[in-house]
Order: structure tokens, then C-alpha cells, then sequence
């Protein structure tokens, strides 16, 4: 599940670690960027304690709670005990880690393990930032690379190489529409007749007409906009949307995404929502959602209303399947942990993402916080009960699915049924190729910025489409669109000729 990031992301649709968080991870010992260990040895479980590498992973999640640092140490304990290695997580809020992210990898900020998507990843592997662990990966963690499809690890390749560990999950992508049930029963609508984003209109009117002028149906955030609204297109993993492919185009077309009829009539909808009210006001600046949201869009799998009820605050909602499971690279490249390139402690680095992907117990310390706190034992690791809501690390973003247990009135087989989602998933005319950007690095650059600087307001509906769409197709042409354009076209033609 990706929240509406992420951003989930959608998934839920997310994004900061506050350097004031920063010291929410482990203090007592140095982090392994920080220290003079020179090599990658095996641990050797006879050494001290102090000797123990203490890796340092940039993650995503929520408000860093009181009892971080406690939870934290006892999976230190669990893991030095098990491997030899010590994490310091760090904590990028959903509102700060687009703009954090970017500042530790363009100013070398030391880190050891790094979260990252289809959004970053092509652009950080092109910079360098990231290694290579193409051979590393199966020498060192046999039992990791086993356990990932080679369909998930040729998602995250570069060139023909691996840079990172995909969390194996619903690596094929599902989206739902989500609703409270509350307004769903008032307002008398059925939820399974609702696929499109026209089909949302009458519904999202009644809720606004029935609960009034500061009541908005569909909250959106800045970060984000509406999760999954280019869908159908294949962003050649190059984390830009208004360049792509139709998933489904056989002839692999590279077209200007923004420009195609279909996507403008959804921007205009959206649009009008917020000429209406549907959408806050401040959406387009807006970092952080606020809780009980009455409907949102996000990619999910059967269950995932069970972690977003108790995370919202709603006592119910309902799902929807209005796309998918499609299988894209990007989609594979949603969540991914990359290591530092210049990280002293690769090898431990790929350990530690092994016994998270082995795991159950470390799984499960990671998903859902502290042992009696956050969560209880149901049935051993397999069924948990969370019990605050508080607990801020993002399950999505740190191993697979398939190992960690399910939350209490979760169906039992959740996980089998992601997993015959993902065998269900039909593949996109481009899964496997990944574009490669190192000798576009200006004209990527450049016209991200330019898609920076308008997608906030297009993507929530406070911009007129009609208007801004050709004011910023204009500007991405000045700034190369066309240069990357043909460049796609010429790669994609290359690859598939093989």
C-alpha cells in the first residue's frame, strides 16, 4: 500500500525528517557513516557492544512519538544480538521529504540506508548516490534475493543494473476510491458504481450540499493532489509525469501526457471541485492532511481499510477498485532502499534489509512500533492488535508485505490476496525498461523545475487547466521536453527491439 504520498501514499497518500527529529534515533553510539571503521566486515559477535555499526536509514512516516527512542533500542537489541548492526532511523515527515531527501543526496549528506521511489530514484542513480549491488545483493543476501521475484528485481534496474532492495508487496498496482461509510449510508450512494472521476461528482455534491460550507469532501494536500490521477500512464520511471506512455499502448508511443484529452477533462473536474468547495482552499499549500478524511484516493489491496480506520480516526470505510492491478517499473520503483554509494557498511546495509525481509519479529517491530505500547500479540507474529495510532514509521517503506503480520479484523489471508494480485496484474507495454536520463541531466533538471514549480495548483484544482496546461507544456519545451522526448522514443524503441 502506497499512501497518498507517496506519498501512499498516493498511499495515503507522503514526505521530512526535521533535523530537529533527527536525534530521534539512536545517540549512544556513532552512526556508520560517522565512524573510522574502514571496511565492511562480517559483524563478529564477540566484539563489544560499542563496536556494533550503527547504519543510518532516511525513512518517511508521521510525528515521531515519545516512546521512538525505547521502541528503536529494542530493535537495536534484537539486531545486534541477531546480526551484529544497529540502526539510527531517521524521520522525514510527509510534508518535508520531497525537499529533504534532495538535500542530503545534492549536499553528501552521510547516510547509509535511503527511501526512495519511482520519484527520485532514476535521478539519484544518475547523480552516483546510490551503489551498485547488482552482484553484492546476491552474494551476500542469497536468502533476499531469493525471496523477491526476478519480474521485481528487473523493475529496479538502471542500465541493467540493481542500485536498490524493492520492498516486495503490492508491487503491482490496485487503486481504490475510499470513503467514510458514515456519509456513504447518509447520502443513500452505492460505492460500487462509482469508477471514474465524473461518476464522483453527484456524490461529493450531495456530501458538500448536506454538511455545509467548511465541510470539503476531499481534502487534498499540496504534496500529492488527487493520488493516482496518471495512472494510465507509464513515466518510463523517470518520476515525471507530463512525459509518457498509455500503459496500454502497444506501439509505445512517447507522448505530452498533460495534453491528452482525457487527462485534461480530469483536470478540469478537478477543477471544478475546487471551484465548489469539494476541495479545501488551501490545498495547493497545504504539507500535512489533517485526520478524518471523508473520502481519498490511494492504492491498496483488500484490507488496507483496517490500518487507514484506525490511522484516520474512522470507525469505517469503504474501498472501491476503480484501476489496476497493472504492473509498471514505476510501480515496482514505488518503494525502494537504496545504500550510499559511499556508505562503509554495504554489506551490513544489505543484512539488516535482509533480516527485515526474513524476519517476522524485526518485521513486525519495525511496522508497528513498541511490543505493548503500539501494539499486543494476537497469534504470535502473525495477528497484531495496534493499539494508538501514534507509531510513525511507514510499513510500505521498509520490507515486504509477506512476512509481517496482519492487523486485527484484516481478512487472514491479506497477504495471499495481494499476492494474487500481483499474479492477476496485467503488465504495462513498457514493464522492465527504465529510462536512462545521465546524459539528460540539464533538460531533466530544468524541466522539473518547471513541473515543480506549477504541479501543486494543477494537481488540486485551484488552476484552471484550460489556461495552465499550455503555459507550462510552452515552458517545458523551452526548458528540453522535446529533447527528452525523442530521446525516450529512441531508447524504448532499443530496448524492445532486442
Amino acid at each position: 500500500m502506497k499512501r497518498s504520498l507517496k506519498v501512499i501514499s498516493s498511499l495515503c497518500m507522503a514526505t521530512l525528517l526535521m533535523s530537529a527529529l533527527a536525534g530521534c534515533g539512536s545517540k549512544s553510539e556513532p552512526s556508520a557513516s560517522d565512524s573510522n571503521t574502514s571496511d565492511s566486515k562480517a559483524p563478529d559477535s564477540s566484539k563489544s557492544t560499542a563496536e556494533v555499526p550503527t547504519l543510518v536509514w532516511w525513512t518517511i512516516g508521521g510525528q515521531v512519538p515519545n516512546n521512538f527512542d525505547k521502541a528503536i533500542a529494542a530493535m537495536n537489541e534484537y539486531t545486534a544480538e541477531k546480526i551484529g548492526v544497529k540502526v539510527d532511523i531517521k524521520v522525514a515527515s510527509w510534508g518535508e521529504w520531497d525537499t529533504k531527501i534532495n538535500t542530503i543526496v545534492n549536499t553528501g549528506e552521510p547516510f547509509d540506508i535511503l527511501f526512495t521511489n519511482n520519484t527520485k530514484y532514476n535521478q539519484q542513480v544518475s547523480m552516483g548516490a546510490l551503489a551498485d549491488i547488482t552482484d553484492l545483493v546476491q552474494s551476500e543476501t542469497p536468502d533476499l534475493y531469493k525471496l523477491i521475484p526476478e519480474k521485481v528485481w528487473d523493475g529496479t534496474k538502471i542500465g541493467g543494473k540493481i542500485y536498490s532492495v524493492p520492498t516486495y508487496k503490492d508491487s503491482a498496482l490496485t487503486q481504490y476510491w475510499v470513503f467514510d461509510h458514515k456519509y456513504v449510508d447518509k447520502y443513500g450512494f452505492n460505492v460500487n458504481n462509482i469508477k471514474t472521476l465524473k461518476d464522483l461528482d453527484k456524490p461529493l455534491h450531495d456530501m458538500k450540499a448536506g454538511e455545509g460550507k467548511s465541510f470539503y469532501p476531499v481534502p487534498m494536500t499540496q504534496s500529492e493532489g488527487l493520488n493516482g490521477f496518471f495512472n494510465g500512464y507509464d513515466d518510463m520511471a523517470m518520476g515525471f509525469p507530463p512525459i509518457g506512455v498509455k500503459a496500454d499502448d502497444a506501439s509505445r508511443k512517447v507522448i505530452s501526457v498533460l495534453e491528452q484529452p482525457d487527462v485534461m477533462d480530469n483536470l478540469k473536474t478537478l477543477h471544478q471541485w475546487y471551484k465548489d468547495g469539494i476541495i479545501n482552499p488551501d490545498a495547493p499549500t497545504k504539507s500535512e492532511p489533517d485526520k478524518g478524511r471523508p473520502f481519498f484516493s490511494a492504492q491498496g489491496f483488500p484490507g488496507a481499510e483496517t490500518s487507514w480506520q484506525i490511522n484516520e480516526g474512522v470507525e469505517k470505510y469503504d474501498m472501491v477498485q476503480n484501476y489496476g492491478p497493472i504492473y509498471m517499473t514505476s510501480t515496482i520503483q514505488g518503494s525502494l532502499n537504496g545504500i550510499s554509494a559511499n556508505s562503509k557498511y554495504k554489506k551490513e546495509a544489505l543484512k539488516y534489509l535482509e533480516l527485515v525481509n526474513t524476519d517476522p519479529k524485526l518485521r513486525n517491530m519495525l511496522a508497528f512500533g513498541e511490543e505493548g505500547v503500539d501494539y499486543k500479540k494476537i497469534d504470535g507474529e502473525k495477528v497484531i492488535e495496534r493499539t494508538t495510532d501514534t507509531w510513525p514509521l511507514a510499513a510500505y517503506t521498509q520490507g515486504t508485505f509477506f512476512n509481517m503480520a496482519t492487523t486485527k479484523g484484516a481478512p487472514e489471508d491479506q497477504w495471499q490476496q495481494v499476492q494474487k494480485l500481483n499474479e492477476q496484474a496485467f503488465a504495462s507495454s513498457l514493464l522492465g525498461f527504465s529510462m536512462d536520463i545521465s546524459k539528460l541531466s540539464t533538460e531533466v533538471a530544468n524541466t522539473k523545475a518547471v513541473w515543480d514549480k506549477y504541479r501543486y495548483e494543477l494537481l488540486t484544482g485551484a488552476s484552471d487547466p484550460e489556461k495552465m496546461v499550455p503555459k507550462i507544456v510552452s515552458e517545458l519545451k523551452a526548458a528540453g521536453m522535446d529533447t527528452i522526448m525523442k530521446a525516450a522514443q529512441e531508447q524504448i524503441d532499443a530496448y524492445f527491439s532486442k
